[in-house]
Protein backbone atom coordinates (compact mmCIF):
# COMPACT_ATOMS: atom_id res chain seq x y z
CA UNK A 1 0.00 0.00 0.00
CA UNK A 2 1.09 3.68 -1.06
CA UNK A 3 1.16 6.41 1.77
CA UNK A 4 0.00 9.90 0.05
CA UNK A 5 0.49 12.64 2.18
CA UNK A 6 -1.38 14.97 3.02
CA UNK A 7 -3.99 12.31 3.82
CA UNK A 8 -7.43 12.91 2.43
CA UNK A 9 -9.90 13.93 5.19
CA UNK A 10 -13.91 14.37 5.11
CA UNK A 11 -16.27 16.46 7.51
CA UNK A 12 -19.73 15.22 7.26
CA UNK A 13 -22.10 16.88 8.50
CA UNK A 14 -26.41 16.52 7.48
CA UNK A 15 -27.53 19.95 9.37
CA UNK A 16 -29.19 22.54 7.91
CA UNK A 17 -28.35 25.07 10.47
CA UNK A 18 -25.30 26.89 11.96
CA UNK A 19 -25.00 26.18 15.29
CA UNK A 20 -22.29 24.90 18.27
CA UNK A 21 -21.71 21.44 16.52
CA UNK A 22 -21.50 23.15 13.35
CA UNK A 23 -18.83 25.90 14.81
CA UNK A 24 -16.82 23.13 15.71
CA UNK A 25 -16.61 21.59 12.09
CA UNK A 26 -15.97 25.09 10.76
CA UNK A 27 -12.89 25.37 13.56
CA UNK A 28 -11.94 21.97 12.55
CA UNK A 29 -11.50 23.03 8.58
CA UNK A 30 -9.78 26.30 9.39
CA UNK A 31 -7.33 24.73 11.72
CA UNK A 32 -6.50 21.50 10.87
CA UNK A 33 -2.96 21.08 9.51
CA UNK A 34 -2.07 21.04 5.84
CA UNK A 35 0.43 19.60 5.69
CA UNK A 36 -0.89 16.63 7.22
CA UNK A 37 -4.62 16.64 6.02
CA UNK A 38 -5.75 17.45 2.03
CA UNK A 39 -9.71 18.54 3.87
CA UNK A 40 -12.86 18.06 2.23
CA UNK A 41 -16.59 19.15 3.52
CA UNK A 42 -19.91 17.26 2.70
CA UNK A 43 -22.79 18.87 3.37
CA UNK A 44 -26.55 20.17 2.67
CA UNK A 45 -26.58 23.13 -0.01
CA UNK A 46 -28.12 24.82 3.26
CA UNK A 47 -25.25 24.57 5.66
CA UNK A 48 -22.71 25.45 2.75
CA UNK A 49 -24.54 28.67 1.83
CA UNK A 50 -23.73 29.80 5.85
CA UNK A 51 -20.24 28.18 5.68
CA UNK A 52 -19.49 29.93 2.43
CA UNK A 53 -17.77 33.21 4.07
CA UNK A 54 -16.31 31.25 6.79
CA UNK A 55 -15.25 28.10 4.72
CA UNK A 56 -11.54 28.24 3.95
CA UNK A 57 -11.16 28.94 -0.45
CA UNK A 58 -8.52 25.17 0.16
CA UNK A 59 -11.70 22.67 1.28
CA UNK A 60 -13.27 20.73 -1.19
CA UNK A 61 -17.14 20.98 -0.89
CA UNK A 62 -19.73 17.80 -1.30
CA UNK A 63 -22.99 18.87 -1.30
CA UNK A 64 -25.09 16.42 -0.63
CA UNK A 65 -28.07 15.28 2.28
CA UNK A 66 -28.34 11.94 3.61
CA UNK A 67 -30.64 11.93 6.78
CA UNK A 68 -33.05 9.43 6.09
CA UNK A 69 -32.64 5.30 5.46
CA UNK A 70 -34.64 5.31 2.13
CA UNK A 71 -32.48 8.82 0.85
CA UNK A 72 -30.35 6.33 -1.83
CA UNK A 73 -29.78 8.96 -3.91
CA UNK A 74 -27.80 11.02 -0.93
CA UNK A 75 -26.23 7.38 -0.08
CA UNK A 76 -24.99 7.54 -3.43
CA UNK A 77 -23.39 10.68 -3.44
CA UNK A 78 -21.64 9.96 -0.54
CA UNK A 79 -20.28 6.77 -1.30
CA UNK A 80 -19.08 8.54 -4.74
CA UNK A 81 -17.57 11.68 -3.24
CA UNK A 82 -15.91 8.92 -1.08
CA UNK A 83 -14.09 6.71 -3.78
CA UNK A 84 -13.59 10.32 -6.02
CA UNK A 85 -11.12 11.46 -3.39
CA UNK A 86 -9.63 8.74 -1.99
CA UNK A 87 -10.78 9.62 1.42
CA UNK A 88 -8.40 7.45 3.99
CA UNK A 89 -10.57 9.52 7.52
CA UNK A 90 -14.09 10.10 7.72
CA UNK A 91 -15.49 11.81 10.68
CA UNK A 92 -19.06 12.50 10.72
CA UNK A 93 -20.51 15.03 13.39
CA UNK A 94 -24.08 14.26 15.57
CA UNK A 95 -25.17 10.96 15.72
CA UNK A 96 -27.83 11.20 12.60
CA UNK A 97 -24.92 11.90 10.47
CA UNK A 98 -22.42 9.05 11.96
CA UNK A 99 -25.76 6.84 11.82
CA UNK A 100 -25.91 7.04 7.68
CA UNK A 101 -22.21 7.71 6.64
CA UNK A 102 -20.40 5.31 8.89
CA UNK A 103 -22.11 2.26 7.67
CA UNK A 104 -21.35 3.74 3.60
CA UNK A 105 -17.51 3.85 4.60
CA UNK A 106 -17.18 1.03 6.26
CA UNK A 107 -18.40 -1.09 2.93
CA UNK A 108 -16.17 0.91 1.11
CA UNK A 109 -13.44 0.00 3.40
CA UNK A 110 -12.47 3.62 4.66
CA UNK A 111 -9.18 3.09 6.61
CA UNK A 112 -10.75 5.34 9.59
CA UNK A 113 -13.59 6.10 10.74
CA UNK A 114 -14.60 8.50 13.33
CA UNK A 115 -18.01 10.56 14.94
CA UNK A 116 -18.38 13.17 17.25
CA UNK A 117 -21.18 13.10 19.80
CA UNK A 118 -22.38 17.12 20.83
CA UNK A 119 -24.75 15.95 23.23
CA UNK A 120 -27.90 13.86 24.92
CA UNK A 121 -30.81 13.00 22.27
CA UNK A 122 -33.52 13.74 23.53
CA UNK A 123 -35.96 13.31 20.55
CA UNK A 124 -35.63 9.19 21.06
CA UNK A 125 -38.77 7.62 21.27
CA UNK A 126 -39.94 4.11 21.51
CA UNK A 127 -37.62 1.72 20.01
CA UNK A 128 -35.16 4.28 19.92
CA UNK A 129 -34.47 4.80 23.32
CA UNK A 130 -33.29 1.33 23.33
CA UNK A 131 -29.60 2.20 22.09
CA UNK A 132 -29.49 -0.83 19.59
CA UNK A 133 -28.93 0.84 16.34
CA UNK A 134 -25.97 3.16 18.32
CA UNK A 135 -24.12 -0.24 18.99
CA UNK A 136 -24.52 -1.44 15.48
CA UNK A 137 -23.18 2.31 14.23
CA UNK A 138 -20.08 1.93 17.06
CA UNK A 139 -19.39 -1.06 15.27
CA UNK A 140 -18.71 0.79 11.98
CA UNK A 141 -16.57 3.66 14.02
CA UNK A 142 -13.11 3.58 14.68
CA UNK A 143 -13.04 5.95 17.59
CA UNK A 144 -16.06 8.37 19.32
CA UNK A 145 -15.36 11.80 20.11
CA UNK A 146 -17.38 13.48 23.09
CA UNK A 147 -17.33 17.21 23.47
CA UNK A 148 -17.41 16.57 27.01
CA UNK A 149 -16.78 14.47 29.91
CA UNK A 150 -20.50 14.38 30.85
CA UNK A 151 -21.30 13.59 27.01
CA UNK A 152 -19.01 10.38 27.25
CA UNK A 153 -20.61 8.90 30.20
CA UNK A 154 -23.89 9.58 28.21
CA UNK A 155 -22.28 7.27 25.22
CA UNK A 156 -20.81 4.88 28.23
CA UNK A 157 -23.24 4.39 30.75
CA UNK A 158 -26.49 5.13 28.77
CA UNK A 159 -25.60 3.46 25.57
CA UNK A 160 -23.23 1.11 26.80
CA UNK A 161 -20.28 1.96 23.76
CA UNK A 162 -16.98 0.25 24.25
CA UNK A 163 -15.32 2.62 26.63
CA UNK A 164 -12.34 2.31 25.22
CA UNK A 165 -13.56 3.75 21.52
CA UNK A 166 -14.94 6.76 23.29
CA UNK A 167 -12.57 9.92 23.67
CA UNK A 168 -12.97 13.05 24.97
CA UNK A 169 -11.85 16.55 23.56
CA UNK A 170 -14.06 19.33 24.61
CA UNK A 171 -14.90 21.89 22.27
CA UNK A 172 -12.74 25.16 21.74
CA UNK A 173 -13.37 28.90 20.79
CA UNK A 174 -11.52 31.22 20.00
CA UNK A 175 -10.71 33.84 22.52
CA UNK A 176 -11.20 38.03 21.92
CA UNK A 177 -7.87 39.66 21.44
CA UNK A 178 -8.83 41.99 24.60
CA UNK A 179 -11.93 41.29 27.28
CA UNK A 180 -14.24 44.55 26.79
CA UNK A 181 -14.06 47.53 28.03
CA UNK A 182 -16.54 50.08 29.71
CA UNK A 183 -16.33 52.62 26.36
CA UNK A 184 -16.76 49.11 24.28
CA UNK A 185 -20.05 48.43 25.99
CA UNK A 186 -21.29 52.05 25.75
CA UNK A 187 -20.22 51.96 22.44
CA UNK A 188 -22.38 49.40 20.96
CA UNK A 189 -25.29 50.55 23.46
CA UNK A 190 -25.66 53.03 21.64
CA UNK A 191 -24.79 50.95 17.75
CA UNK A 192 -27.73 48.65 19.50
CA UNK A 193 -30.04 51.50 20.56
CA UNK A 194 -30.15 50.84 24.19
CA UNK A 195 -29.23 53.11 26.90
CA UNK A 196 -26.47 52.34 29.26
CA UNK A 197 -28.72 52.66 32.31
CA UNK A 198 -31.01 49.61 30.83
CA UNK A 199 -29.74 46.43 31.91
CA UNK A 200 -29.28 44.07 28.77
CA UNK A 201 -29.98 40.13 28.99
CA UNK A 202 -28.63 38.27 25.77
CA UNK A 203 -29.71 34.51 25.08
CA UNK A 204 -27.77 32.90 22.20
CA UNK A 205 -29.67 29.74 20.67
CA UNK A 206 -31.72 27.93 18.42
CA UNK A 207 -35.67 28.87 18.86
CA UNK A 208 -35.96 25.21 20.06
CA UNK A 209 -37.72 23.44 22.73
CA UNK A 210 -34.03 22.55 24.10
CA UNK A 211 -32.93 26.02 24.60
CA UNK A 212 -35.36 26.54 27.67
CA UNK A 213 -36.47 30.09 26.06
CA UNK A 214 -39.68 29.74 27.58
CA UNK A 215 -38.69 29.31 31.13
CA UNK A 216 -36.28 32.35 30.81
CA UNK A 217 -39.50 34.75 29.73
CA UNK A 218 -41.50 33.58 33.09
CA UNK A 219 -39.19 34.95 34.84
CA UNK A 220 -39.02 38.23 33.09
CA UNK A 221 -42.01 39.58 35.27
CA UNK A 222 -40.00 39.04 38.26
CA UNK A 223 -36.92 40.80 36.98
CA UNK A 224 -38.63 43.56 36.30
CA UNK A 225 -40.15 44.19 39.45
CA UNK A 226 -36.48 45.27 40.33
CA UNK A 227 -35.39 46.54 37.14
CA UNK A 228 -37.93 47.80 35.16
CA UNK A 229 -36.27 48.97 32.22
CA UNK A 230 -34.45 45.36 31.67
CA UNK A 231 -34.12 44.30 28.05
CA UNK A 232 -34.04 41.09 27.03
CA UNK A 233 -32.33 40.21 23.36
CA UNK A 234 -33.18 36.81 22.41
CA UNK A 235 -30.16 35.66 19.31
CA UNK A 236 -31.31 33.00 17.25
CA UNK A 237 -34.03 31.12 14.70
CA UNK A 238 -36.40 28.05 15.12
CA UNK A 239 -39.93 26.62 15.17
CA UNK A 240 -40.96 28.24 19.09
CA UNK A 241 -40.47 31.73 17.49
CA UNK A 242 -44.34 31.92 16.61
CA UNK A 243 -45.37 30.50 20.13
CA UNK A 244 -42.36 32.57 22.35
CA UNK A 245 -43.50 35.80 20.61
CA UNK A 246 -47.35 34.94 22.06
CA UNK A 247 -46.00 34.44 25.02
CA UNK A 248 -44.28 37.58 25.45
CA UNK A 249 -47.78 39.10 24.59
CA UNK A 250 -49.40 37.25 27.28
CA UNK A 251 -46.97 38.43 29.60
CA UNK A 252 -47.14 41.68 28.67
CA UNK A 253 -43.37 41.54 27.55
CA UNK A 254 -43.57 43.61 24.35
CA UNK A 255 -41.21 46.13 25.60
CA UNK A 256 -38.38 44.10 27.56
CA UNK A 257 -38.36 41.17 24.75
CA UNK A 258 -36.81 41.69 21.50
CA UNK A 259 -36.26 38.51 18.86
CA UNK A 260 -33.07 39.83 16.64
CA UNK A 261 -33.14 36.38 15.07
CA UNK A 262 -29.86 34.51 13.65
CA UNK A 263 -26.66 36.52 13.66
CA UNK A 264 -23.31 35.80 12.17
CA UNK A 265 -21.51 37.58 15.15
CA UNK A 266 -22.46 37.78 18.63
CA UNK A 267 -19.22 38.61 19.67
CA UNK A 268 -20.64 42.77 19.91
CA UNK A 269 -23.94 41.11 21.89
CA UNK A 270 -21.16 39.73 24.40
CA UNK A 271 -19.85 43.22 24.43
CA UNK A 272 -22.57 45.27 25.09
CA UNK A 273 -24.84 42.75 27.35
CA UNK A 274 -24.45 42.84 31.10
CA UNK A 275 -25.27 39.11 31.42
CA UNK A 276 -25.98 36.24 29.15
CA UNK A 277 -28.04 33.14 29.95
CA UNK A 278 -28.61 29.55 28.45
CA UNK A 279 -31.16 28.29 30.23
CA UNK A 280 -30.87 25.04 28.21
CA UNK A 281 -32.54 21.94 29.18
CA UNK A 282 -29.85 19.93 28.06
CA UNK A 283 -26.32 20.65 26.34
CA UNK A 284 -23.23 18.63 25.26
CA UNK A 285 -20.49 21.50 26.01
CA UNK A 286 -22.46 24.62 24.82
CA UNK A 287 -20.89 26.99 22.73
CA UNK A 288 -22.51 29.85 23.87
CA UNK A 289 -20.89 29.81 27.03
CA UNK A 290 -17.65 29.62 25.97
CA UNK A 291 -17.80 32.59 23.38
CA UNK A 292 -19.80 34.27 26.78
CA UNK A 293 -16.62 33.69 28.93
CA UNK A 294 -14.28 34.06 26.11
CA UNK A 295 -15.60 37.85 25.83
CA UNK A 296 -16.06 38.07 29.89
CA UNK A 297 -19.33 39.01 29.56
CA UNK A 298 -21.21 37.07 32.92
CA UNK A 299 -22.96 34.00 32.47
CA UNK A 300 -25.99 32.51 34.55
CA UNK A 301 -26.40 28.54 32.76
CA UNK A 302 -28.53 25.66 33.99
CA UNK A 303 -27.09 22.96 35.41
CA UNK A 304 -27.29 20.24 32.55
CA UNK A 305 -24.97 17.82 31.32
CA UNK A 306 -21.78 19.55 30.34
CA UNK A 307 -22.26 22.87 30.99
CA UNK A 308 -20.81 22.94 34.65
CA UNK A 309 -17.23 21.89 33.17
CA UNK A 310 -17.47 25.59 31.85
CA UNK A 311 -19.59 27.27 33.90
CA UNK A 312 -18.54 26.18 37.78
CA UNK A 313 -21.42 27.84 40.15
CA UNK A 314 -19.94 30.92 42.37
CA UNK A 315 -16.30 30.88 40.32
CA UNK A 316 -16.99 31.44 36.66
CA UNK A 317 -20.75 32.22 36.85
CA UNK A 318 -23.88 30.92 38.20
CA UNK A 319 -26.17 27.83 37.93
CA UNK A 320 -29.59 26.98 38.29
CA UNK A 321 -32.04 23.80 37.88
CA UNK A 322 -33.33 23.67 34.79
CA UNK A 323 -36.93 24.39 34.37
CA UNK A 324 -37.06 26.12 37.41
CA UNK A 325 -38.23 30.18 36.26
CA UNK A 326 -37.62 32.04 40.41
CA UNK A 327 -34.45 30.50 40.19
CA UNK A 328 -33.61 31.87 37.26
CA UNK A 329 -35.27 34.76 38.05
CA UNK A 330 -32.98 34.98 41.31
CA UNK A 331 -29.96 34.13 39.86
CA UNK A 332 -30.04 37.39 37.76
CA UNK A 333 -31.43 39.61 40.22
CA UNK A 334 -28.42 38.68 41.88
CA UNK A 335 -26.22 39.24 38.93
CA UNK A 336 -27.58 42.70 38.42
CA UNK A 337 -27.55 43.92 41.76
CA UNK A 338 -24.39 42.88 42.19
CA UNK A 339 -22.28 43.83 39.32
CA UNK A 340 -18.59 44.05 40.58
CA UNK A 341 -19.08 39.96 42.02
CA UNK A 342 -20.51 39.53 38.00
CA UNK A 343 -17.44 40.83 36.30
CA UNK A 344 -15.42 39.36 38.50
CA UNK A 345 -16.73 35.85 37.84
CA UNK A 346 -16.85 36.72 34.22
CA UNK A 347 -12.84 38.03 34.50
CA UNK A 348 -12.23 34.32 35.97
CA UNK A 349 -14.17 32.61 33.37
CA UNK A 350 -12.17 33.76 30.25
CA UNK A 351 -9.25 32.68 32.15
CA UNK A 352 -10.68 29.07 33.11
CA UNK A 353 -11.70 29.07 28.71
CA UNK A 354 -8.24 30.67 28.01
CA UNK A 355 -6.73 28.04 29.53
CA UNK A 356 -9.15 24.87 29.08
CA UNK A 357 -11.05 25.65 25.97
CA UNK A 358 -8.81 27.52 23.09
CA UNK A 359 -9.74 26.02 19.47
CA UNK A 360 -6.10 25.49 19.10
CA UNK A 361 -6.17 22.96 21.83
CA UNK A 362 -9.30 21.10 20.50
CA UNK A 363 -7.80 21.00 16.83
CA UNK A 364 -4.47 19.82 18.04
CA UNK A 365 -6.13 17.15 19.85
CA UNK A 366 -8.47 15.95 16.81
CA UNK A 367 -5.34 15.88 14.98
CA UNK A 368 -3.56 13.55 17.31
CA UNK A 369 -6.81 11.05 17.48
CA UNK A 370 -6.83 11.17 13.61
CA UNK A 371 -2.69 10.43 13.49
CA UNK A 372 -3.40 7.64 16.03
CA UNK A 373 -6.46 5.83 14.54
CA UNK A 374 -4.64 6.19 11.46
CA UNK A 375 -0.94 4.68 12.97
CA UNK A 376 -3.28 1.89 14.58
CA UNK A 377 -4.85 1.16 10.24
CA UNK A 378 -1.35 0.65 9.56
CA UNK A 379 -0.19 -1.50 12.08
CA UNK A 380 -2.67 -3.44 11.10
CA UNK A 381 -1.77 -4.20 7.82
CA UNK A 382 1.79 -4.08 8.85
CA UNK A 383 2.28 -7.43 6.83
CA UNK A 384 1.15 -6.44 3.18
CA UNK A 385 3.75 -4.90 0.75
CA UNK A 386 4.94 -1.70 -0.07
CA UNK A 387 3.33 0.01 3.18
CA UNK A 388 5.29 3.48 4.63
CA UNK A 389 5.90 3.37 8.38
CA UNK A 390 3.45 5.15 10.86
CA UNK A 391 3.56 8.28 11.68
CA UNK A 392 4.78 8.21 15.10
CA UNK A 393 2.37 10.64 17.32
CA UNK A 394 2.33 11.75 21.14
CA UNK A 395 1.15 9.10 23.28
CA UNK A 396 -2.35 10.09 24.54
CA UNK A 397 -2.55 11.31 27.97
CA UNK A 398 -4.56 9.12 30.60
CA UNK A 399 -7.60 10.75 32.72
CA UNK A 400 -6.29 11.92 36.42
CA UNK A 401 -7.69 10.22 39.31
CA UNK A 402 -10.29 12.39 39.75
CA UNK A 403 -11.66 12.44 36.59
CA UNK A 404 -15.32 12.16 35.82
CA UNK A 405 -14.55 10.49 32.32
CA UNK A 406 -15.51 6.98 32.28
CA UNK A 407 -13.16 4.03 33.08
CA UNK A 408 -10.86 3.35 30.00
CA UNK A 409 -12.37 5.99 27.92
CA UNK A 410 -9.71 8.83 27.33
CA UNK A 411 -9.04 12.53 27.55
CA UNK A 412 -7.21 13.85 24.39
Amino acid sequence: MNIEWPIPLMLFSNATVRAGAEEVVLHLLRGLDRNLFRLHLACPPQLARLFEADLPRDVGISLLSLDYLSDLHGAYMLARCLRRYKIQILHSHMFRASLFASPIARMLRVPVILDTAHGREFWRTGWKKSFAIDRFVAHQVDYSIAVSEATARYLVDHKHLPAEKVKVIRNGVELRSRPRTSEMQSTLNRSLNVRDDHPLLIVIGRLEPQKGHRFLLEAMPSIRRQFPAVQLVCLGEGSLQPELEQMVKNLKLEDSVRFRGYEPDVSRWFAAADLSILPSLYEGLPMAALESLAAECPIIATAVDGTPEIVIHGKTGLLVPPRDPQQLANAVLQMLLHPEGAREMAKQGRQHVLEQFSVQQMVHSTELLYLHAWHEYLEKDRGRQNIAPAPRTPSESSPPANSAVPANSTRI
